[in-house]
């Protein structure tokens, strides 16, 4: 599977579960985003910065999350001795190579950039994620399959044991979601 370069900016709405919107900055390996939304009765923003190594592996993370009550900043970091969590060491997110915000569409793109995919083979790809509206982190058990692939779109079946969840994501020819049933669609 191949990808083409990313590109500077691109956004999603929010669609079904939540309504808002998304935007993301590129810079290299520099990820910087925005996402705002109303979820049943919670209003939320999240900011966030995720720089990634040369492979795509997370390496740092600095969040903010803003709420009606009140601001909540997150530093995670990921060395050879493992995760830290606002400089709390965090053994149980041992072998995640990627964070997973779930107030974006964006982060599904770590594993898709790092990962030597073919259609068929599945890889199990655990993370540390970010929940939305109080910025705890948890490790999430997920796996993508790459179910077709071609020079303009990639489809995969995505699916996550922690939250007992499956559906078909699809990107781009860069390997940002296009569709993301349920949660996000790509708008520019």
């Amino acid at each position: 599977m191949q990808l083409k370069s990313m590109p500077r900016a691109a956004s999603w709405l929010h669609v079904e579960v939540r309504v808002g919107f998304e935007v993301l900055f590129v810079d290299g390996h520099r990820l910087r985003g925005r996402t705002s939304a109303r979820e049943g009765e919670s209003t939320w923003y999240v900011g966030y910065e995720i720089d990634v190594d040369p492979d795509w592996r997370t390496r740092s993370v600095h969040a903010i999350n803003s709420s009606a009550s009140g601001d909540r900043e997150l530093v995670l970091e990921r060395s050879t001795d493992g995760w830290t969590v606002d400089g709390v060491a965090r053994p149980d997110l041992d072998g995640c190579l990627d964070v997973d915000f779930e107030s974006s569409a964006v982060t599904n793109t770590l594993p898709i950039h790092r990962l030597p995919f073919v259609v068929g083979e599945a890889y199990d790809v655990p993370a540390a994620f970010v929940q939305a509206d109080d910025l705890s982190v948890i490790r999430l058990e997920q796996r993508y399959t790459l179910l077709s692939s071609d020079d303009r779109r990639h489809v995969f079946h995505y699916e996550s044991a922690t939250f007992d969840f499956a559906c078909e994501l699809t990107y781009d020819a860069s390997g940002l979601v296009l569709d993301y049933p349920g949660i996000a669609v790509r708008d520019r």
